[in-house]
């Protein structure tokens, strides 16, 4: 492994938001915050990473509602006043240790299995009705329903200000809600939140906009963004560079000030004649700082791991090749920070040897 990691613990400003380093936590859904509130142990998981020298850690994903968005057992929300008190606690305690922190907001959208619920009589939010391509399961969103979509998203990140987090990021990939509007196969709408990428990405852009309004210009908001959907590994949003311009120009116009790219493997070239990866090719071509991630420092990806596979340490080579080419600005590391919350401490200070393998034991506590 690669000894030449200065790159990685140069300072970062992105738009309004400094950082020491330039390693993020990824955002992992742990569900270990029963009735939606995280406890004193989810409170102790963030605090170590931010003691073990995360430059910015982005936290599980966070439900916009008790209803609608939440289909997965005991994630938290930022709705009720039990769940806000908790995330207060989790941003005091990560400040303490001098790091920094924002909350991603998520919407499960045609995810949330309803049967599954508290709330088994409402159907599933999505922009046509469709979980996969083709097949309707419900009706697609009203207008009503759009709307009550996003205001709990901009309140959700209001709420996230408000705690005294440093940042938020909206969840808008992996086919959750946001994601079902941008990609073409499921989001089938005639009227203005359909068609074209114009239509295609309103629901994002009002949900960036109405929040940027309520805000205000320096709080920094993130969007997490795939090509790639949960239904189909080898989905693309967007063919080319130009339709990929015409996807993030939208939300860089509404006041996004940072994307955050997410890949399978960050290595992997976006389109074919170019090494840039996805984030590399979403800050040549907005011009906005970018986040990558995608199975650092580990030789197996996230989909194994979730299917109970371990996965071996690896160089760093690639990522430090790309980082001092300034491809993209920040690198998010999820497994590796999962098994280990001393992995950037150890990573600064050269302790190779002392790099664990992932193990799916990890997944079973917050360690």
């Amino acid at each position: 492994m690669t000894s030449n990691t200065k790159v990685l613990f140069e300072p970062a400003q992105l738009g309004s938001l400094a950082l020491s380093n330039r390693i993020a936590m990824a955002p992992m859904t742990r569900s270990f915050s029963p009735n939606g509130v995280p406890g004193d142990d989810v409170v102790g998981y963030y605090q170590r990473r931010a003691a073990g020298g995360v430059g910015l850690i982005l936290s599980e994903g966070v439900h916009t509602n008790e209803t609608t968005a939440a289909g997965t057992p005991n994630v938290p929300n930022i709705v009720t006043d039990e769940a806000k008190a908790g995330w207060r606690k989790v941003i005091d305690a990560v400040h303490a240790e001098g790091g920094k922190m924002g909350l991603q907001i998520w919407h499960e959208g045609p995810f949330r299995n309803p049967k599954n619920t508290n709330h088994p009589d409402i159907p599933s939010w999505s922009a046509s009705g469709m979980k996969i391509p083709g097949k309707p399961l419900w009706d697609p969103m009203t207008e009503e329903e759009i709307e009550t979509a996003i205001n709990e998203y901009v309140d959700a990140a209001v709420a996230t200000k408000e705690l005294g987090f440093d940042c938020a990021e909206f969840h808008g990939a992996h086919g959750y809600l946001i994601d079902n509007f941008f990609w073409d196969a499921t989001n089938q709408r005639t009227d203005k939140w359909g068609g074209d990428w114009n239509g295609r990405t309103r629901f994002a852009t009002e949900i960036i906009r109405r929040t940027r309004e309520k805000v205000g210009p320096d709080f920094p908001l993130i969007i997490r963004l795939s090509q790639w959907k949960q239904q189909d590994f080898t989905a693309q949003a967007t063919k080319s560079p130009e339709e990929m311009l015409e996807w993030l120009q939208p939300m860089v116009d509404a006041g996004i000030d940072i994307f955050h790219c997410s890949q399978r493997r960050f290595w992997e070239p976006e389109f074919e004649g170019s090494d840039l990866n996805f984030a590399g090719w979403a800050k040549k071509l907005t011009g906005k700082p970018t986040i990558s991630v995608g199975s650092v420092g580990l030789q197996g990806d996230f989909i194994g791991a979730f299917a109970g596979e371990s996965s071996k340490t690896a160089s760093l080579d690639k990522l430090i090749t790309r980082m001092e080419a300034e491809e993209f600005d920040v690198i998010a590391v999820g497994r590796a920070l999962l098994q280990d919350p001393d992995w950037v401490a150890k990573v600064r200070d050269g302790r190779n040897e002392e790099l664990e393998p992932f193990t799916k034991d990890a997944l079973t506590s917050l360690s």
